[in-house]
């Protein structure tokens, strides 16, 4: 068995988004993970995944035949530019615009900007601000 790494952070194991255009998916889900330097962990002809995110066509044996409904991700930017850069690229590989990129009320430094993907979920990147982590995730080999 080839040694894998994940990165886990804190409270979501996984997630599974059930998309009815895997290709437009990938198209537009490759093209923003590169922006937030996330790289694609696996890929088959019903799915693909990047860290614990996985994204498949109805007809992957853990789909069922359903699709999701829409959600709101957040996922996380190393900084401002970082945040500018998933906006636009989203835009360039079928995301809609669903905020652009700025501060939030949510804490002092949180800026963040949101699209649509090809199946209308609520996609974002945030960066939090000037602050120290304790590790950058939680490393598991196997």
């Amino acid at each position: 068995m080839e040694t894998q790494e994940l990165h886990r952070g804190r409270l979501i194991d996984h997630v599974q988004l059930v998309v009815r255009d895997l290709p437009a998916s990938r198209k537009f889900y490759e093209a923003i993970f590169k922006s937030l330097s996330i790289p694609i962990g696996g890929s088959g002809d019903e799915y693909f995944w990047a860290d614990e995110l996985c994204i498949s066509n109805a007809g992957w044996e853990g789909a069922r035949g359903e699709l999701t409904g829409r959600h709101h991700l957040a996922l996380q930017a190393d900084s401002r530019a970082v945040v500018d850069a998933f906006y636009k690229t989203a835009l360039a590989n079928g995301g809609k615009d669903n905020g652009a990129p700025g501060e939030r009320p949510y804490h002092p430094g949180y800026y963040a900007a949101f699209v649509l993907d090809p199946d209308g979920n609520n996609i974002e990147a945030v960066y939090h601000g000037e602050a120290k982590r304790n590790a950058r995730s939680v490393k598991i080999t196997f």
